[in-house]
């Protein structure tokens, strides 16, 4: 590719305008009549047709072939340039390239510090034998590109998972009588790449209040749209039973059945209102901090139990206690106590000197638990906070 070339490429406003570029330059760099990218899905087994120009349909048709089969599949499974002088049925998947009547085909693979991105492949509408100075010039573009690509991709990805995440999570806790509540949300800084960390409050039909801190293992958009169906189906069964374990217990089946290989942490509670009772039961989540009337706070003493995902059944476990009138809790995801080169221990005793200190509100608390624990240094990871005070 030209660096004028590259350039173009690389300043594309959208990942259909990258693609377009590379496509249209592939064409007319080899003089190929025909030119196509196919993108590599998320489960890395199958491409699907981006962008193409010459061949008519297969990008609206959503042409789809496996690594492995056919001209594109084994280009990718091979991860090399490969070369086909005459294009028939039997020599390639895609039943459109050889109605295009599409003669030789040469394509060379996408990929990123050794990651597929998908496939890059030009054609001739003549009966055309590609050089090895083709194949060579055909991979130089293809890595170029490919750079190009992923990064218009991340970018694509950061934004929709960052959409997502203000979409779904509560711009203010739900308000109950008697209590006050507060939170934070805050993405991490590693790579610019949010993930599914989360908190939540509903107030449930039978009066009380479920309060939910939770993060689902991974980073990008794939872990805040599974935060998203794991939040979703903990509210729904949260319409039939108010016993925090009982959630987890139906949220792990949950997972298990339609996410096999997510993992999430979570620390669940129920909260009675009217008498400061609070049922709790947490998976693999770090335990709050309860800061009691009169400043002692202390981290609580839970069963920790395992994240929802791992193949493990034994009877999950609840404990209980009373908020007391004045008493603070404090949940929160590990982003907020965990730094790089610091033990969580630093942190965690952190958090309890800061909620034992107090605030006049539990707004301020989070501002306050915030300041010593962030700072003015983006967070490594996402951080979730949520803090609950009865008045």
């Amino acid at each position: 590719m030209t660096a004028d070339a590259a350039t173009t490429a690389s300043s594309s406003a959208t990942v259909d305008g990258v693609l377009a570029d590379v496509v249209e330059q592939a064409r007319v760099l080899l003089a190929a009549d025909t030119a196509a990218v196919l993108l590599a899905d998320p489960s890395g087994r199958m491409l699907v047709a981006a962008a193409a120009r010459g061949i008519a349909g297969e990008v609206q048709q959503g042409v789809q072939v496996p690594v492995g089969a056919g001209f594109a599949g084994r280009v990718a499974a091979e991860r090399r340039p490969v070369a086909v002088d005459r294009v028939e049925p039997g020599t390639v998947l895609n039943p459109l390239l050889w109605r295009a009547g599409i003669q030789s085909l040469l394509g060379a693979p996408l990929s990123v510090d050794g990651e597929l991105i998908g496939v890059l492949h030009v054609g001739s509408l003549a009966p055309r034998r590609f050089s090895v100075g083709d194949e060579e010039y055909l991979q130089l573009l293809a890595d170029r590109a490919a750079a190009a690509i992923h990064g218009e991709l991340m970018r694509a990805r950061r934004e929709s998972a960052a959409m997502l995440q203000r979409s779904f999570l509560p711009e203010r806790p739900t308000e109950v009588d008697g209590f006050t509540l507060a939170s934070r949300y805050v993405a991490g800084d590693r790579r610019g790449i949010v993930g599914g960390d989360w908190h939540d409050t509903v107030l449930l039909p039978a009066g009380g209040l479920l309060l939910v801190v939770g993060d689902v293992l991974g980073r990008g958009l794939g872990a805040a749209q599974t935060m998203i169906q794991v939040r979703t189906a903990l509210r729904a069964y949260a319409l039939e039973t108010d016993d925090p374990a009982d959630l987890l217990t139906r949220l792990d089946r949950h997972v298990r059945t339609f996410h096999p290989g997510q993992l999430a942490t979570l620390w669940c509670a129920v909260l009675d209102p009217a008498d400061g009772r609070m049922r709790m039961s947490s998976a693999g989540h770090p335990p709050p901090v309860l800061a009691r009337p009169g400043g002692a706070a202390a981290v609580l003493e839970l069963a920790p139990g395992v994240p929802v995902g791992v193949a493990f059944d034994a009877p999950r476990l609840g404990s209980e206690i009373t908020l007391e009138p004045g008493g603070v809790l404090c949940a929160f995801t590990d982003g907020l106590v965990e730094r790089r080169g610091v033990s969580p221990d630093v942190g965690l005793e952190r958090l309890v000197e800061v909620v034992a200190a107090g605030a006049e509100t539990p707004d301020g608390l989070c501002a306050g638990i915030m300041a010593a624990l962030v700072g003015d240094r983006p967070a490594d990871d996402d951080v979730a906070l949520l803090v609950v005070r009865r008045e």
